[in-house]
């Protein structure tokens, strides 16, 4: 399985339910890991790299609210909690603790997949902050955010905005596989005009100003299929 697909942990202990979430999930592309408890839900969120955790509130070993809150002191992951509690003060709480959203059983599966792309949509835009400055590759590129400041081998490179406005998107998430739209949306938001496609044209430039080698990339990686991601360390 590549690595770029997401990967979503279902924290629930009755069986069918995430038994019928995960092939459903996995219809859509995602990768699907299934934990029947708290205690290994918190196992495998260590082990994995997790796009997205379903929890159930109602689970043995450790509780719902206990698990969102751990991985809400460690990790910015979306979390969508999954509960037979209904009432405007359960949903209060779940989202007290760190929950991005909420969704009552029983629920369509159509209407879980609608509330799954909005958290993950809503997560690209909400990235980790920055540093002032970053090297990367033993200082062969280093980026000063706060003077829009880019050097490559020593010298300083000259970004066009959007240019400048992709690699701050990139950076921002070296992990992270952006799709196109993605980062259009992370780079540009609501400003963009143009076709998705338009951002090949934006990191071909990119890639001849910063890279070594433009033609065998080692920052801006393409990722077949999918998209981009940025590769420096």
């Amino acid at each position: 399985m590549n690595s770029f697909v997401k990967k979503i942990l279902i924290v629930e202990d009755e069986e069918k339910i995430a038994s019928v979430v995960k092939s459903f999930l996995e219809s859509k592309g995602f990768i699907a890991i299934v934990a029947e408890n708290g205690k290994k839900a918190l196992e495998l969120f260590d082990k994995e790299s997790i796009a997205l955790v379903l929890l159930d509130l109602m689970l043995p070993e450790i509780s719902g609210e206990d698990v969102c809150r751990t991985l809400r002191r460690k990790s910015k992951v979306p979390i969508i909690i999954l509960t037979a509690k209904s009432d405007e003060a359960d949903m209060l709480q779940g989202l007290g603790i760190g929950a991005d959203d909420y969704i009552t059983k029983p629920f369509s599966l159509k209407a879980l997949y609608a509330r799954i792309e909005a958290v993950l949509r809503r997560s690209v835009d909400d990235l980790p902050s920055l540093l002032t400055k970053k090297a990367f590759n033993n200082g062969h590129l280093t980026i000063d955010y706060e003077s829009y400041y880019v050097t490559s081998a020593g010298e300083e490179v000259k970004l066009t905005p959007n240019e400048y406005k992709l690699l701050v998107a990139l950076t921002r998430y070296p992990n992270k596989v952006f799709t196109r739209d993605e980062l259009i949306a992370s780079a540009f938001g609501t400003d963009f005009e143009g076709y998705d496609r338009t951002i090949d044209s934006h990191i071909k430039n990119l890639r001849q100003k910063i890279e070594v080698d433009p033609k065998n990339p080692c920052y801006v990686r393409t990722i077949h299929g999918v998209g981009y991601k940025f590769g420096g360390e």
